[in-house]
């Protein structure tokens, strides 16, 4: 589907080329300017590296973007540093990025800084239990005492008779912020680990029978028991329409009224376009057109 998407936006791209008579494009376009442009328009005889990096949950979503934005020009090398939102934001800041990646809204004072947020898809943040629990359904208010140590034994919660343990990320984790601000609990988690990555929580939960942690529902796979939520299913489909409440956006981070050089504008603006919409679901995450 990769593959067939990126020829697609290649024919695409092959078109406009045609219709403006394949003049070589050089000019920059600032990021405050429309993000609906289309592809063919802004990507003609691209070349050059677009530096992103940050959040660690969007590892999906990014990776397919960059692939196919890659296979339609190949001259341009879309990077990605799993970091955290927290160095996505400092780095689209200090300008070491060019597009920051955060699976949180910026803050007051990072707005404050010169920044930008754009939104390029929704995530569920998915509730994981091993696959061994047999807790079914959590309410907001039941994850909230698990994560706080209100409640200590699995089996007051539909599970078997053993100790709660909360496996989460690192201070400064987008997916962490996000869990914490919606589910109420923002800095009163009793924490048994505290991770770097999304992988490693994944992991931590599928080797620990009595675990359970939060992870983005792009990342979920089946080494791990997602859980409803109030009895709402996390999917593209609950997290569109606002039933599966533990949710937050992925965002592009960027100087605001600075221009991007012509490749990051091109890649900017395809993965906010139609073009992208089909990718962006298929690796697990909301698109927003």
């Amino acid at each position: 589907m990769k593959r067939f998407m990126a020829m697609a936006i290649a024919c695409v791209m092959a078109a406009g080329l045609v219709a403006c008579g394949g003049s070589e494009s050089t000019a920059t376009t600032s990021t405050t300017g429309s993000t609906t442009a289309s592809s063919a328009e802004a990507t003609a005889d691209l070349s050059g590296a677009v530096a992103t990096g940050g959040s660690t949950s969007v590892e999906k979503v990014i990776g397919a973007l960059g692939e196919a934005f890659m296979e339609a020009n190949p001259s341009v090398d879309v990077t990605y540093d799993p970091t955290g939102s927290g160095a996505g934001v400092t780095g689209a800041a200090d300008g070491t990025l060019d597009i920051g990646l955060s699976s949180r809204a910026l803050k007051d004072e990072e707005k404050a800084q010169g920044l930008k947020e754009t939104t390029f898809a929704l995530d569920g943040i998915a509730i994981v239990v091993n696959t061994e629990n047999t807790a079914e359904d959590l309410s907001l208010e039941q994850i909230a005492k698990l994560a706080t140590g209100e409640i200590t034994n699995w089996s007051e919660v539909g599970g078997p008779d053993a100790p709660v343990v909360l496996i989460g990320r690192e201070a400064g984790s987008g997916t962490r912020d996000g869990f914490e601000s919606i589910v109420g609990v923002k800095d009163k988690c009793a924490y048994e680990q505290e991770l770097t990555s999304t992988g490693a929580v994944l992991a931590g939960v599928a080797a620990n029978p009595n675990a359970f942690g939060y992870v983005s529902l792009a990342s979920v796979d089946d080494t791990v028991k997602m859980v409803t939520v109030d009895g709402v299913t996390a999917s593209e489909e609950t997290v569109k329409d606002g039933s599966y409440k533990i949710q937050r956006p992925f965002v592009f981070v960027t100087k605001d009224g600075e221009e991007l050089s012509a490749q990051a504008q091109a890649f900017y603006d395809f993965a906010l376009s139609e073009d992208a919409a089909e990718l962006i679901a298929a690796a697990g995450a909301v698109p927003m057109v």
